[in-house]
């Protein structure tokens, strides 16, 4: 008798159930970076495409079998080496949902469940960061899609501006855009301005200090005497030091030159939702779009930027699409990326605010933040280890006596298991990267990471 399709669902989630359990249950014990290859990856769940079906169940058990070897120990409190937050279990437990509901969430009329939940959720966020209420929020897949629709939004403002319709002309004969950025900015503002048509021979680049603050005084001289649309990108959180930018000096200097200011605040945004912290994003609502990042400092899965946009006008000027079949509602999230068909990645967000409240959200970012400290202390402590960065938010960046040192260290590390760092250069020098970014991390993690590290360098 052929099996109901209902009764076929249930054991496959079933399976992924205790898959899932299981693997959640093992990170504090696993090494933190994973024990296979990319080619071991690739002969475990490769060979020919067999000709007959498999059992769902099966399929899934052959998963989670099979990748075993070769996942990355994320969601415990003891993965450093990105700006990669755990994920807090109402988040997972929802996302879990967003899958199962699997609705395409890119109209109102279509999805108002979702989409209210993604509604509500940014605008917690604005109230979060002390951005303006009346701004959009569109859920993308990360910081590099979030610094790209924000700019987006912005090349069209600021063309439009000086008479230019780009959704009519287009970009090839546009007056020239005045691309203004800091010598320390993130790599996905210059991928965003190239996917943009801003090529790196465009771009005018700011000096910034020794911790990768731009330079009001260098703004201030490369901005004299320039005409024409312009754009000016700071930054909320440097990804080696977790520096920020002067907002309430710098974005006064861009205003007076006529700029549109973007913020990069993948990960440093979230410092205005923290009252012990909030100095640090001063100023920054004055801007006029703002990029952060939900499954990195508010811990929900995989993806879930969001791309923040003063004026929505400005948004649904830039992305707005066509199509009689299409059911339009007035400002549908489709109107605020470059997205049509998309799961409904607001919901984690929703659901990690609302089990942690105004209070849990503070509470999370000054145990980020704290942790980074207690790091920083513990590594500083260890002979022949210099803590490079001012440790003011969540990033610590270290290093041993030289560079081929300093990447032995890296590599020793990854290979010990305890943690996982990943390497950078900073100032012509090599570094080492720990990101504190997971609501899991404990004291006892940072323990025994320094332990671990300190072991190292006695070998």
């Amino acid at each position: 008798m052929k099996e109901h399709a209902s009764d076929a669902r249930a054991r496959a989630l079933d399976s992924a159930h205790r898959a899932a359990l299981g693997f959640l249950e093992s990170v504090s014990e696993r090494p933190v970076w994973p024990r296979a290859s990319l080619d071991q990856m690739l002969e475990a769940f490769g060979g020919p495409l067999p000709e007959a079906g498999v059992d769902p169940v099966k399929v899934i058990d052959e998963i989670a079998e099979r990748a075993e070897p070769g996942l990355v120990a994320i969601p415990g409190g003891r993965f450093f080496g990105f700006v990669i937050g755990g994920t807090l279990p109402a988040a997972l437990a929802a996302d879990w949902l967003v899958s199962a509901w699997d609705q395409n969430s890119g109209s109102s009329t279509l999805t108002p469940a979702t989409v209210a939940m993604e509604r509500v959720a940014g605008q917690w966020m604005l109230d979060l960061f002390g951005l303006p209420s009346t701004a959009s929020v569109g859920f993308v897949t990360g910081g590099q899609l979030a610094n790209f629709t924000c700019l987006a939004a912005a090349r069209h403002a600021v063309l439009s501006r000086v008479g230019w319709d780009l959704a009519e002309r287009g970009f090839g004969a546009a007056p020239a855009i005045r691309f203004v950025v800091g010598a320390d900015r993130h790599g996905s503002i210059d991928r965003a301005a190239r996917f943009l048509g801003i090529g790196r021979a465009e771009l005018i680049v700011v000096d910034s200090d020794d911790q990768g603050r731009m330079r009001p005084d260098a703004l201030e001289h490369v901005l004299a005497g320039g005409t024409g649309p312009l754009i000016v990108c700071l930054q909320a959180g440097e990804v080696h030091t977790g520096a920020f930018d002067d907002f309430s000096t710098l974005i006064p200097i861009a205003r007076r030159q006529g700029a549109w200011v973007h913020v990069d605040g993948a990960f440093g945004l979230w410092a205005a939702a923290s009252p012990a912290l909030r100095h640090l994003t001063a100023g920054v609502e004055d801007a006029d779009s703002w990029a952060t990042d939900a499954h990195k400092t508010l811990n929900v899965p995989y993806d879930c930027g969001m791309s923040i946009v003063r004026d929505p006008a400005d948004s649904i000027s830039a992305f707005r699409t066509g199509g009689d079949y299409l059911i339009y509602s007035g400002l549908d999230p489709w109107d605020l990326t470059p997205e049509l068909s998309r799961r409904a990645r607001g919901v984690p967000a929703w659901a990690a605010l609302r089990s942690l409240g105004r209070s849990g959200v503070a509470a999370l970012i000054d145990r980020l933040h704290t942790n980074a400290v207690t790091m920083s202390t513990g590594l500083a402590a260890i002979e022949g280890v210099e803590v490079v960065n001012d440790v003011d938010y969540t990033q610590v960046m270290f290093r041993a006596d030289s560079d081929d040192a300093t990447r032995a260290l890296g590599a020793a590390i990854l290979d010990e298991g305890t943690a996982a760092v990943t390497g950078a250069e900073w100032r012509g020098r090599a570094a080492l990267r720990c990101s504190m970014s997971s609501w899991a991390t404990t004291a006892d993690d940072i323990d025994l990471t320094v332990q671990a590290i300190r072991a190292l360098m006695k070998n």
